[in-house]
């Protein structure tokens, strides 16, 4: 594996400087939670904003506050100049309201030795016309500062080409044009999510704690594997409603969501020393409802008994726990030691590949056929439903579409029959299937 090819900008600064704000001005869209409180963001985010035809990684770091000694602090210093180390420019965020703070000179001092390239911007302007911070930033060894508002869009221009001027030179070749799939880590709170994140990739890109919900932000890490663009989104854990009543968590809750929505398949994270409960279920419920694709993974069975880690045991017990989703893959891992862990990436891509299958019309219009013939349909009212012709519609959920006598005869349990069918004979594992009825009123394509 390894990184995409676009160049990474870091946002650095302390508390509070307003850096979330600008992250979401720079990408286009409120992905980084944004309050008065400082500190909301504790792990990396990473956007895409485009500029002059170009596109850069942007990464919004959580706020430096060096000198506390608390291991959440000490954790946050890490992820930061990990990020640091990633990026090929950093943009060194200043309050212009409050002016250099000695905290601001001892990150400085940081950047200074992190040998990266620095353009310093003074953030909260009220007035664009004046200078800030000039003289403070130039005996910090900086240039002149840009002067921006991240929250009214104020000099982002002037910005974005003070960040271009100091990356390298775009690099011919990279990795192919193909759309990233998106994956999506979910699951309840302290499961294991990040811990896995951090053991696909080898590093520690996400905060680990032993703390539930120490994932607030969703957490975008992109690579390539097999040379094929992937995106691996860490959420924050999902908890009973009645308990997400502190605000930032539930908006943690309902971007992760969001999340999923953007999304190609979902990585559901159980626990293997754990029974299965509602809010797995209705995560599982709610990602196929939104036309994912889902791969259940079964974490911490280096915490089982080994008799209890064979895995057809384990498919049959998914299979009862997720009667709706028993054609969803199973995965059994172990975070801690890595078992199992290199089989995830694989049958997530297969899912989203099988996703994209097209499906002859021909070949469809024989399998259903066939189904009709060997089971035909109940009958209701003395009429039973007749299959005219069937075709795939263009979407990305596998969809199609079937020409009947009656939309109104279709049977929940014969819709099942169906797809089932269809899953048979031409795979979708882990992926929703749509069928749409419609009249044989309605002219169908020719065959």
């Amino acid at each position: 594996m390894s990184g995409v090819s676009r160049p990474i900008v870091a946002i650095v600064g302390r508390p509070n400087t307003g850096k979330s704000t600008l992250f979401n001005r720079l990408i286009g869209r409120r992905r980084a939670l944004v309050d008065r409180q400082p500190g909301l963001t504790r792990d990396r985010l990473y956007g895409v904003a485009e500029w002059r035809g170009r596109e850069l990684s942007v990464v919004d770091t959580a706020g430096l506050d060096l000198g506390r000694g608390d291991a959440s602090r000490s954790a946050i210093e890490v992820q930061t100049r990990v990020a640091m180390e990633e990026a090929q420019a950093i943009v060194f965020l200043l309050d212009a309201r409050a002016g250099v703070t000695a905290l601001d000179r001892d990150i400085a001092d940081l950047l200074r030795r992190s040998r990266r390239p620095v353009v310093v911007a003074a953030n909260k302007v009220d007035e664009p016309g004046r200078s800030y911070l000039e003289h403070e930033v130039v005996e910090l060894g900086f240039a002149d500062p840009v002067v921006i508002s991240g929250q009214h869009g104020i000099g982002m221009d002037e910005l974005l080409d003070r960040v271009l001027a100091v990356l390298p030179t775009p690099q011919e070749g990279g990795l192919d044009a193909a759309p990233a799939a998106r994956l999506a880590i979910m699951g309840r709170p302290n499961v294991g999510k990040s811990s896995l994140l951090n053991r696909i990739l080898g590093d520690e890109r996400a905060v680990v704690s032993e703390t539930p919900g120490t994932t607030r932000d969703p957490v975008d890490t992109e690579l390539s594997f097999d040379g094929r663009p992937v995106v691996l989104v860490d959420t924050a854990g999902v908890r009973r409603r009645r308990a997400a009543r502190d605000r930032l968590e539930h908006y943690s809750l309902l971007r992760g969501i969001r999340v999923m929505e953007r999304s190609d398949a979902v990585l559901l994270v159980l626990e293997a020393p754990e029974a299965v409960l509602h809010q797995d279920q209705q995560l599982a419920s709610y990602a196929l409802e939104a036309g994912k694709g889902l791969v259940l993974v079964v974490n911490k069975i280096d915490l089982i008994e080994p008799a209890r880690r064979r895995s057809n045991q384990w498919q049959r017990l998914l299979a009862a726990e997720f009667p709706f989703a028993r054609h969803a893959p199973a995965v059994l891992v172990s975070a801690a030691t890595g078992q199992g862990v290199e089989r995830i990436l694989p049958t997530a891509l297969e899912v989203v590949e099988r996703r994209q299958t097209r499906v002859p019309t021909h070949e469809l219009n024989r399998v259903l056929r066939e189904a009709f013939y060997q089971k035909p349909p109940p009958s209701y009212k003395g009429k039973r439903l007749t299959l005219k012709f069937a075709t795939q519609a263009a979407s990305e959920i596998p969809t199609f579409v079937l020409f009947v006598n009656d939309v109104a005869l279709l049977h929940f349990g014969y819709r099942r029959y169906l797809e089932n069918r269809l899953r048979e004979q031409f795979g979708f594992a882990g992926s929703p299937i749509r069928l749409v009825l419609r009249s044989d009123r309605e002219k169908a394509p020719a065959s």
